[in-house]
């Protein structure tokens, strides 16, 4: 076991990891107490979270156990191997959330979310589990949604020891392409069973690559994933912002969705992408994604 604190002193604004993960963002984390998304405006806990990372690209080539908590003085982490790098590419650490906020726009909205969730970072989950959760994600609570993620990989990812106890990795593409359209309904999927197989499937096979619509401008990248069987629009611009760094994708959620109506009705355009993009340049453009994630916990736990 490694082990080591990134002194939060050191990072370019503050960070706080409960809003971080329980934000809706991600559905690949667990808090070891058992109590993930069940704590209302979750802000500024001190559980620990832990999640199985696969190889990443420019950050790590082996698979990883690791678990983190957040204290005083900075962010504790114990993993399979240096984690340092893993947390600063899965949790954005290198983000700087002072420069962020002050490019956002001065409106009493969006003041109001930064001050309620400071420190609040986006994530970058891993692209193929990213699409996968967010295909599951159509009409549902994000407590139920993140359940599907740990029992998908419960049921058919591989197993890791760490620190004494069997963990799960989320399984690969070819892993979920293998299960039938019977054994994803067992694990609760409904309707969305089928759509998982099949994305999977098209991963596997090399029809289609999520990663690669990081190579796209924005609007095209968001074509991109929609050839994913149960990808639409607001999937999409999900998975550009939770995984591929598209910071200014705004997903047409139900609370960005009464953020319009309520707050700025000018942005209604009727079709999604027409609205998107007026919302998009409401929230100061560049990073209109991150307002869009402060706004949205800051309404769906009550903010107003």
């Amino acid at each position: 076991m490694e082990r080591g604190v990134i002194a939060t002193d050191e990072l370019a604004g503050s960070f706080d990891l409960q809003s971080t993960v329980e934000s809706g963002q991600s559905y690949l984390w667990s808090r070891l107490d058992g109590k993930m998304y069940t704590t209302a405006a979750a802000h500024g806990g001190r559980a620990w979270y832990e999640t199985v990372v696969p190889p990443l690209d420019g950050v790590t080539d082996e698979r990883a156990v690791v678990r983190v908590r957040q204290v005083d003085e900075g962010i504790e982490w114990k993993s399979t191997t240096d984690a340092v790098d893993i947390l600063t590419h899965l949790l954005r650490l290198d983000d700087d959330i002072d420069a962020i906020r002050d490019a956002s726009p001065s409106e009493p909205l969006i003041e109001r979310a930064f001050e309620q969730y400071a420190g609040m970072r986006l994530v970058r989950d891993p692209p193929f589990a990213c699409l996968i959760s967010f295909i599951c994600s159509a009409q549902m609570r994000v407590g139920r949604i993140h359940g599907m993620q740990q029992r998908l990989a419960a049921g058919f990812g591989e197993t890791v020891a760490f620190d004494g106890r069997t963990y799960h990795a989320f399984p690969t593409p070819d892993q979920l392409a293998a299960r039938t359209e019977s054994e994803l309904r067992e694990r609760s999927l409904g309707y969305r069973a089928p759509y998982v197989q099949r994305t999977a499937e098209m991963v596997a096979d090399g029809e289609a690559d999520p990663a690669n619509a990081a190579e796209l401008d924005y609007e095209a990248a968001r074509e991109f994933l929609t050839q994913f069987v149960g990808v639409g629009d607001k999937v999409a611009d999900c998975v550009l912002l939770f995984s591929l760094g598209f910071l200014e994708a705004v997903p047409l959620d139900t609370w960005i969705q009464t953020a319009i109506a309520d707050y700025y009705p000018d942005c209604e355009q009727g079709g999604y992408a027409e609205t998107s993009r007026a919302i998009r340049e409401q929230f100061g453009g560049e990073y209109a994604g991150y307002v869009q994630t402060y706004v949205f916990h800051y309404l769906r736990n009550g903010g107003e």
